[in-house]
């Protein structure tokens, strides 16, 4: 915030990229900064965003600072968020915590991945409750699972005792 960007973060920045086997990552502050500004970066007006009904309040938030439509779908509810992914939009997302922090339960995330890969959707997964302690080398539930998100927001403040947060994807 007020120094700047520096070798170090890029440095880091590289090593999170690695670890989760993307092009790039970027550095947050927080895990709700990371939400906020990774979905108001990508999404606008004409674009839908379908977001569990169990979110985190980042997400939440992040969602109704992007402008774009938001459908809301049942928790871990396939079937609507199919029929919620068939509203006309010039692009859509599926957003989603990956382990939900309020119950501790698991995203169907492969079922996820198949129904937003169909509707030419892209998957952003949030892996804060995962990230360190879930999937191999701690990388996560999609890693254990076998899923590529599109974009992953983690933390660095919990498993990994740090602060801020990241977000890793392609490098566009």
């Amino acid at each position: 915030l007020i120094a700047g960007n520096m070798a170090e973060h890029a440095e880091l920045e590289r090593a999170l990229a690695d670890f989760h086997g993307t092009e790039a990552a970027r550095l947050f502050n927080s895990g709700y900064q990371a939400n906020v500004g990774v979905l108001s970066a990508l999404a606008g007006p004409g674009d839908l965003i379908c977001s569990d009904e169990l979110n985190h309040a980042s997400l939440i938030d992040g969602c109704r600072l992007s402008r774009a439509n938001v459908r809301v779908f049942p928790h871990r509810d396939i079937d609507r968020l199919d029929a919620a992914l068939a509203a006309p939009a010039r692009r859509r997302f599926v957003v989603t915590d990956t382990v939900f922090s309020m119950d501790g339960d698991r995203q169907r995330l492969a079922e996820v991945r198949e129904v937003a890969s169909r509707h030419g959707a892209a998957l952003v997964v949030d892996e804060a409750h995962a990230v360190g302690v879930q999937g191999p080398r701690g990388r996560g539930l999609a890693a254990e699972l076998g899923v590529v998100p599109d974009l992953t927001v983690g933390t660095l403040g919990k498993a990994f005792g740090s602060f801020g947060a990241y977000a890793a994807g392609s490098r566009a």
